[in-house]
């Protein structure tokens, strides 16, 4: 299995990547419905890079709003192997200051109104015991410490449907489950992408401790849009830093996520289903 292309999903703050070269962009179009926008496309180091702000240029698209099968499959349609997804957060422990970068291990989804999974017509059980790729994520966590930035390598991001933040119970019911961050956009971004077995991990910026610190201002966007844009070029210089780490062949479970997931007998699957699921299981359709 070759190295494939790296992608970059941009959050809040990230809508571009300065140091890509021979920029082009390119509409996909998909059986989902359209990503987020188009995909900008160039080379850094030279190697083949991906970028998607997921929000849209101009942060026109909301949480609960993102077309997350769009997008995804919209990495994969593109040759995406390795997908970095930038992220702001809030800090739910004391140890992790604003400006801080976590790179998760975990997730917790607490949405309810997104669709999670692009198998909606067939009986596919993909695992998720651990939902970050270990190889994006040392690189992360390498790249990181060596830009000089304090990285908490590991934790557990809460994934929360919005738009609005927290309540003040929520937000201390939250700590009392051992949370460390809390997020808008990572669910089910990181489920679709162990679908589309695609190396997945997050590089998330913290910018406030939501509502539950007693000395802290209550988190407020104004806050939060000062803090992200310290960390841009922090973020891009991590991802510019972790690139090198990136290559090869595939040797996590990743790629191979689909192997033994698919359930429905393959005679059960109709040529719509087989035509508008190819991309993703034509190596497992007999």
């Amino acid at each position: 299995m070759n190295a494939g292309k790296i992608g970059v999903i941009g959050g809040s703050g990230l809508y571009a990547m300065a140091a890509l070269e021979s920029v082009h962009e390119v509409e996909v179009s998909t059986p989902f419905g359209s990503p987020s926008d188009a995909y900008i496309v160039g080379t850094l180091h030279g190697r083949e890079m991906v970028f998607l702000p997921r929000h849209g240029r101009g942060h026109r698209v909301p949480p609960s709003a993102i077309n997350f099968q769009a997008n995804i499959y919209g990495f994969k349609a593109l040759g995406v192997a390795w997908l970095i997804a930038v992220s702001a957060v809030g800090s739910m422990r004391e140890a992790i200051h604003p400006g801080h970068l976590v790179i998760p291990d975990q997730f917790i989804d607490r949405t309810t109104r997104r669709i999670g999974t692009f198998f909606d017509d067939l009986a596919v059980h993909v695992a998720f015991a651990d939902p970050v790729c270990p190889v994006v994520a040392q690189a992360l966590q390498h790249a990181a410490t060596a830009a000089g930035a304090t990285v908490h390598a590991g934790g557990t991001y809460l994934c929360i449907e919005g738009p609005q933040f927290s309540t003040r119970a929520e937000s201390y019911m939250y700590r009392q489950w051992g949370v460390d961050v809390i997020g808008m956009t990572n669910m089910p971004e990181a489920r679709l992408a162990r679908e589309a077995e695609l190396c997945y991990a997050t590089l998330a910026l913290a910018t406030d401790y939501d509502c539950w610190h007693t000395s802290a201002a209550d988190v407020d966007v104004a806050s939060i849009l000062a803090i992200l844009h310290q960390n841009v070029q922090l973020a891009q210089a991590v991802i510019t830093q972790a690139v090198p780490h990136l290559q090869g062949a595939r040797t996590c479970p990743c790629g191979t996520a689909l192997q033994s997931a698919l359930i429905t007998d393959t005679v059960h699957i109709s040529p719509p289903i087989r035509e508008r699921l190819g991309l993703l299981l034509a190596r497992y359709l007999a």
